[in-house]
């Protein structure tokens, strides 16, 4: 005896769900080299090496925002995907806090050597207070966009009783804030973010390339 065929829907069924585990495995394939990393720089380390970034758990999704630069252009966050990000945020009139992080930022890239330009250094303005033109120069390599505090506020978290304005953020090419550096970093603390950057610049080399597809 021959099986009858089963009916169309049944078979509609059975093909829509061999397509998405088909799709699925195929994500998983795309996936792996990403999670691979994450886990050789979070798990698979030598004992009593220890980050001096805080680990952010869960890792934050990049919300569909829509910036402006510092021209008043519209510019959707989305677009500083495709590249490690070290972010800072500060009013307009940039602080002596908002003048360090800069200076830790631009210093923190160039160290990074041959690895610098897989990393864009980000200055987040969460007011309308216009940048100071004695500052401008310096900001020459960096991204600088405008965005209201209330609204990074649905991405971004200080640590408790923290400011802000008083971190550095490290964003994957996912657009995943993925790290935060202690409250208020100084030379030393700068040196041990130095070996955080280095470590995950090394664990996501098999799958991370310099600059955003064109």
């Amino acid at each position: 005896m021959h099986a009858l065929p089963g009916p169309p829907e049944l078979e509609a069924a059975e093909r829509t769900s061999r397509g998405r585990l088909k799709m699925l495995f195929v994500a998983l394939i795309c996936a792996a080299p990403v999670i691979a990393s994450y886990f050789t720089y979070y798990v698979v380390r030598p004992e009593g090496r220890r980050n001096y970034g805080e680990l952010v758990e869960p890792q934050r999704p990049m919300p569909a925002l829509q910036a402006t630069t510092l021209d008043g252009a519209p510019l959707p966050l989305a677009r500083l995907k495709d590249q490690w990000l070290l972010v800072s945020v500060g009013g307009g009139a940039c602080d002596t806090r908002c003048e360090n992080h800069l200076y830790l930022q631009r210093q923190l890239r160039e160290v990074l050597g041959k690895d610098k330009d897989r990393l864009d250094w980000v200055w987040i303005v969460d007011d309308q207070v216009p940048v100071r033109d004695a500052i401008r120069p310096a900001l020459a390599t960096a991204t600088v966009l405008r965005l209201p505090r209330e609204q990074l506020a649905a991405w971004l978290q200080p640590a408790a009783g923290q400011d802000l304005s008083a971190h550095l953020y490290v964003v994957d090419p996912m657009g995943n804030w993925m790290l935060r550096f202690p409250a208020d970093m100084d030379r030393a603390g700068a040196d041990k973010a130095k070996r955080d950057l280095t470590r995950l610049m090394r664990a996501s080399a098999g799958w991370d390339q310099a600059g955003r597809p064109q």
